[in-house]
Parts: C-alpha cells; structure tokens; sequence
C-alpha cells in the first residue's frame, strides 16, 4: 500500500512514523512534510488547502491512500476531490468537517443529538456583547467561532480580558461563541468512524496553557499524556454511547456521514462527561502520544475507516503502560516564533518534528512555533514523564522553552473527578 500523508507538523510526523512500521505499507510520501519527516518518507510540494493540487499529487504518485492531517484542507474540501477521484481518502468531506469549522454549527448538532455540553450562545454584533456577558461568568470563556489552531479561546475570571479578546475577534469579523464554564479535568477521546461504526482509541489530556500550572495564554497544546490512570472504569464506552454514537448519527441523518478521526474533546464534569469541542482530524499533541502505544498496523486501520468496513477489523491492540509527549517551542511563541535557530539533537530515537526545516547546509532550523514534540513511554506515567524529560535534555534550541509539569499531577495520583451532583 502507498501512504500519501498530507500535513507538516508533529502530529503528521507520528503518522508518518507509525505507517513506515506498519509491513503492508510499500512506500509512504508526506506533503509538504518537514525536516525529520524528510527521513521517513518521500517529501512532496504541495499547497495543502487546495483540493485540485493535493489530489493532483495523489493521482500522480500513485497513492491508494491519502491521510488528511490538519484541519484546514479538511474544512476546504480536500477529502471530497480525493475521494472524486477514486482514491481511498481518511478524513471527512466538508460537510462533516463542519463540526470543526463551525462551533455553531456543533453545537446545533449537539443540541439536535441530545449531547450534553456548555450553555452557550453566539455573538456576532457588538452592541449586543456586554448584555451577553452579563449572561455568563464568574468565569468567562470566549472563542472563535471558526477556525483558530486551538489559540482562539479565552478562559478568564476577569470581565474585561474576555470583552477585549471578544471585541478583537469582532473586529476582525468573526462571530463569538460565548461558553459557561465546565468544572473538572479534561479528556481527548480520539474515535475512528467510517460513517457508521466508531472505534475509541486510547483516551488522553492536554495542556493547553504555554507555562507550568496552566499560566499563560492558551497555545495549540504544550504536551499531552495518555491514557488516563485517573479514568473510571467504562468512561470509554461511555462517552461513546452518550457522546460520540449519537453525533455521528446526527450527521449521517443530515446526509454529512462522518469518515475519519473524530475528536472529542470532553471536561469531566460533577454531571457528567459534556463536550468542549469537536475537532475533525487527529489532535496534536495528543497524537503523539497515542500511537506511541498502539500496537495495530495503522495503514489497515486507516484504510478501513476510509472505506467503510471498521465493523470487519479485529479489537485494537495496544501496548502496555503509558506516553508522554512534551513540546518545545521557539522563542516567542505562542506569539510571533523566532525563525531560523539551529536545532542539535533533533535527530534521536522520541523526537518528532514539527516547525522544522534542513537548509542548504544541512543543518535543522526552527521554521514555526511548536518546533518539537518529544515522547517518552514506559511502564507507568512517572516512568514515561522521566524518559520524556530525559530526551528533552538532549535536544538543543536557542531560546526555546517548554513546560516541566506534564503529567506530574496525574503521575502523582492527584487528579480527581468532581463529586457527583445529587
């Protein structure tokens, strides 16, 4: 099988390494890739947003199966035009990458499919803001109601701060989604569908926030770890029979089936799981860490979930223990990176590009914000958390900076679920 991944980032460079392990993959190609995907993979020029030029590239190299990475192509239609032209396509049409596209858009899917998320509600004039506000707090949570790369969502207990980011996205024409707040820690839950059939993988948590303790701006994710030792039994299969099932009903009863990786992100509140988001594509850095741990060829698997038969597969298998990606950002991020700082180190056995690029004379530079993530495995979070730290060491750039603190309260065994409401 010809494995034609399209995307440039950590998450890309996981797909990349885990289809280059799988025996029924004859050769795997990424556009545009990065510096250390270059090492796996045959690297392709490609503007990835446009439907006729990726799928032009897919016919020309022969793919039989094209893995759609970020969300933007996917938003843009991408997987419909590879999918026009008879090639196997994993990722959703348009249609369904709606859920992403549009928070407003989820939330009526939400509300038709009787899922249980935040009280929210769209803003999309200014004079109409304060008098929402008011509606919400003493913790305020205001987003993008588009697109953002994870960095359009403001979560404050100051009035003030959450009008502002408001006003700048009004400013610059895009509609508010104003949330009430979820109590309770956070869950990913990654869900392959082909339309029908959803298959869970491991569940995960991210840490949004640039610093130690969750300080600072929120950034597209500073590391994640999976799976969760603090997890109930059944959560799983829960969120999926509450959550996930239902959605994905909802959109095929809209004639938008869903085919690809559904994300769920969930808080795990005192009422219950209830969704932040839907995201349509694998999440980033929650990736990294999750196929660090699975053991299925993931070539299949993906090709499967593409063409409708994830119902004919075996139980997924997955290794023992846990992962732990930690992140290393350029300086600058999460606002304007400094480019163009040589990278040593990069090279080892855990470490996954992202913001990378080779120059002329070979050597690796940072070429974007979240330059690195490195992962760490072992048999327990703690294990795990000390080989990510231990890699981390190793790799040299300038400037750079990343969080200490991922995993350590769930290592610890700190993390709780909130008391159920009588």
């Amino acid at each position: 099988m010809r494995v034609l991944v399209i995307g440039s980032g950590a998450r890309e460079h996981a797909l990349v390494l885990a289809a280059s392990h799988d025996p029924a993959v004859t050769a795997v190609g990424c556009a545009p890739g990065n510096a250390g995907i270059a090492a796996l993979a045959e690297p392709l020029g490609v503007d990835q947003a446009d439907p006729a030029a990726v799928t032009e590239l897919a016919v020309s190299w022969k793919a039989d199966l094209v893995v759609i990475g970020p969300e933007v192509p996917l938003v843009a239609g991408v997987a419909d035009s590879i999918r026009a032209a008879g090639i196997a396509c994993f990722g959703p049409s348009a249609a369904a990458a709606r859920i992403e596209g549009s928070k407003s858009f989820a939330k009526d899917v939400m509300a038709a499919a009787g899922v249980p998320t935040a009280h929210s509600e769209i803003v999309d004039n200014p004079a109409h803001l304060d008098a929402a506000l008011l509606r919400f707090g003493p913790t305020w949570v205001v987003k993008d109601d588009g697109l953002a790369a994870g960095k359009g969502v403001v979560v404050t207990k100051d009035v003030d701060v959450a009008r502002q980011h408001a006003i700048t996205l009004l400013d610059g024409g895009h509609p508010v989604l104003l949330e009430s707040f979820l109590d309770g820690p956070e869950a990913s839950l990654f869900c392959l569908v082909d339309g029908r059939t959803v298959v869970p993988l491991l569940p995960a948590q991210d840490f949004k926030r640039v610093g130690d303790g969750d300080a600072g701006p929120n950034t597209g994710g500073m590391g994640a770890y999976a799976p969760l030792p603090w997890a109930p039994d059944g959560l799983v299969e829960d969120i999926v029979r509450t959550t996930v099932q239902p959605v994905v009903d909802e959109l095929a009863k809209r004639g938008a089936p869903f085919s690809g990786l559904l994300y769920a992100g969930l808080a795990l509140t005192s009422e219950g799981p209830q969704v932040i988001e839907f995201n349509c594509r694998f999440g980033d850095p929650e990736t990294q860490a999750v196929l660090a741990l699975l053991r299925t060829p993931i070539a299949g698997l993906l090709y499967a979930t593409a063409t409708g038969t994830l119902a004919e597969q075996p139980p997924l298998e997955w290794a023992d223990g846990a992962a732990v990606t930690v992140v290393l950002a350029a300086d600058g991020y999460p606002g304007v990176p400094r480019p163009g700082d040589v990278i040593t180190g990069s090279e080892a056995e855990g470490v996954l590009h992202a913001g990378t690029r080779r120059r002329d004379d070979g050597a690796v530079v940072s070429h974007g914000g979240r330059v690195l993530s490195v992962v760490g495995t072992g048999a327990d979070l703690e294990a795990a958390r000390v080989q990510a730290y231990e890699r981390v060491a190793k790799v040299h750039l300038p400037g750079s900076h990343h969080r200490t603190d991922i995993a350590r309260r769930a290592a610890r065994g700190d993390i709780a679920l909130p008391v159920p409401q009588p």
